[in-house]
């Protein structure tokens, strides 16, 4: 089993940075695929962004490419979310996810945080 704690929201003026951070325990970390996902009032979870296990792979949403940048550093079984250019539509609960490798090729998220709030204000 494995545990997932984000933290680092709040509320930000449009423009502005943010940097999430995802803390795991229970298993090792470099064992799993990760994912950030957001979900915004009255609409369905959408994916950010992933990263592969070593992170030597990442990809993004094409709403956030070029503005936000994930990381992992598996020495500290952290992963990070870096928001540059915030802008209000990125107002949502940010969750981040691990996947197993057999969930991974799925499109498939195994273990959940409980998720951190991002506030743009314009």
């Amino acid at each position: 089993q494995v545990q997932l704690v984000e933290s680092g929201g709040g509320l930000v003026q449009a423009g502005g940075s943010l940097r999430l951070s995802c803390a795991a325990s229970g298993r090792t970390f470099s064992t799993y695929g990760m994912g950030w996902f957001r979900q915004a009032p009255g609409k369905e979870r959408e994916f950010v962004a992933r990263i592969t296990r070593s992170g030597g792979s990442t990809y993004y949403a094409d709403s956030v490419k070029g503005r936000f940048t994930i990381s992992r550093d598996n020495a500290k079984n952290t992963g990070y979310l870096q928001m540059n250019s915030l802008k209000p539509e990125d107002t949502a609960v940010y969750y981040c996810a691990l996947a197993e490798l057999s969930s991974w090729s799925k499109g498939r998220y195994d273990y959940w945080g409980q998720g951190t709030q991002v506030t743009v204000s314009s």
